[in-house]
């Protein structure tokens, strides 16, 4: 389902894209200026843009900052993720069999070092960056210490998402957005749940409920549609979680671990568990993939828990389960993130309706997916033309020619 989903997010991308170019860039926007005379913007893509992709939508983020750097005039180096080069590989030949040029668009596969070396290179005239907040402020020093031309950074980077539940809310609803949010795809999405936020009246029923919930996800093989979680990327991400986990044993109260069954096919398989936790301070960093932390809350306490997520610098999804409209509106209202959804789940956002991107230590902006995120990849030109010196000149020179 995750596969055929990140197809659809990839085609998504392109005619999202493509009609955006089409009205935006097709021709000169007229400007308002003084009489006699005719002002326009034109819009141009900047020169050469670096892509530099993640492993955990190999098509689809791929697809969409390559699209958008295309679409806006320039030509574009892309590099994918190096856990992750043959999808990338097909996806440029058939951009090339649909008839993009091959010096226009090219892919540039390997590890970091292939990374460092394009994001320093003076020619280049911008990166857009899906990844981890440490490299993207690696790819920002970067660009800073080139001589030439400033370049433009658009990065997308990690968050420490939280989901906020007070005591009105549906227990079923919360535990069933819990779920997916948390450890779909195996918790490796940037949109994925890390943190989630209990009123303690609810807190024993409702964790009680997610022990229960999780006994029913299967761990295996992803091609199986009886599969619910499939294996973490590699084995320094399951190494990571396994260090995490034995840290969150000694500070921190096993809710539940999902068992792994003795026939999983080979595989970098982690178990989905999750951890009740005395505060998000605990937290040193996110946590990239199926391990979920839970904070239980007084009710007179909620300032608090929006100061601390606050407080991380992050800022990418927020998630809201609540049957009081003032109580939502005001959470949201004071959670600098870029995407909160309110008795929903927290992942999937669509291409044209829900633009995708945070803020803070989470990103740059304009978010991928909406209006303004083409415009970012172009520099704006205007051209002003005096209509009454030009009608003039033209009256003069049919005066000679007549004579």
């Amino acid at each position: 389902l995750d596969a055929v989903l990140e197809v659809r997010e990839a085609v998504d991308f392109l005619r999202y894209y493509a009609a955006e170019a089409r009205r935006e860039f097709a021709g000169p926007h007229p400007m308002p200026g003084p009489t006699g005379e005719d002002n326009s913007l034109h819009l141009h893509g900047r020169g050469v843009f670096a892509t530099i992709s993640p492993w955990n939508f190999p098509l689809a983020i791929f697809t969409g900052m390559t699209a958008a750097a295309l679409a806006a005039g320039n030509s574009v180096l892309a590099k994918p993720a190096e856990q992750t080069p043959l999808v990338a590989a097909l996806a440029v030949r058939l951009c090339h069999e649909a008839g993009i040029p091959d010096d226009v668009l090219q892919l540039v596969p390997g590890d970091g070092k292939v990374g460092a070396a394009l994001t320093s290179d003076p020619r280049l005239a911008g990166v857009a960056f899906t990844g981890s907040t440490e490299t993207a402020h690696a790819i920002n020093r970067a660009l800073a210490a080139r001589d030439g031309p400033l370049a433009t950074l658009i990065a997308e980077t990690g968050g420490q998402n939280a989901m906020i539940v007070d005591s009105s809310a549906l227990p079923e609803q919360v535990v069933r957005d819990t779920v997916i949010s948390a450890f779909q795809s195996a918790g490796q999405r940037c949109s994925a749940l890390r943190v989630l936020f209990v009123q303690q009246d609810i807190a024993p029923k409702l964790n009680a409920m997610l022990a229960g919930a999780m006994d029913e996800l299967t761990v295996g093989d992803p091609a199986l549609l009886s599969t619910d979680v499939g294996p973490v990327i590699d084995k320094d991400a399951k190494a990571m979680l396994e260090k995490h986990a034995a840290r969150m044993a000694k500070e921190g109260t096993l809710i539940k671990e999902v068992k792994l069954k003795p026939d999983c096919p080979l595989g970098y398989f982690f178990a989905p568990r999750a951890y009740r936790i005395d505060a998000l301070s605990r937290l040193e960093r996110e946590v990239f993939g199926p391990i979920l932390h839970v904070v239980e809350y007084g009710a007179d306490r909620l300032d608090d828990v929006i100061d601390a997520v606050n407080r991380t610098g992050y800022g990418l999804t927020l998630g809201i389960h609540t049957r009081i409209d003032g109580k939502a509106s005001y959470i949201a209202e004071r959670l600098h993130v870029g995407n909160a959804y309110v008795n929903r789940n927290m992942i999937g956002a669509v291409v044209g309706v829900q633009p995708f991107g945070g803020e803070g230590l989470s990103g740059t902006g304009p978010k991928a997916g909406g209006p303004r995120y083409l415009h970012r990849f172009a520099t704006e030109r205007t051209l002003s033309v005096d209509t009454t010196a030009s009608g003039g000149n033209a009256s003069l020179l049919s005066l000679n020619e007549e004579n």
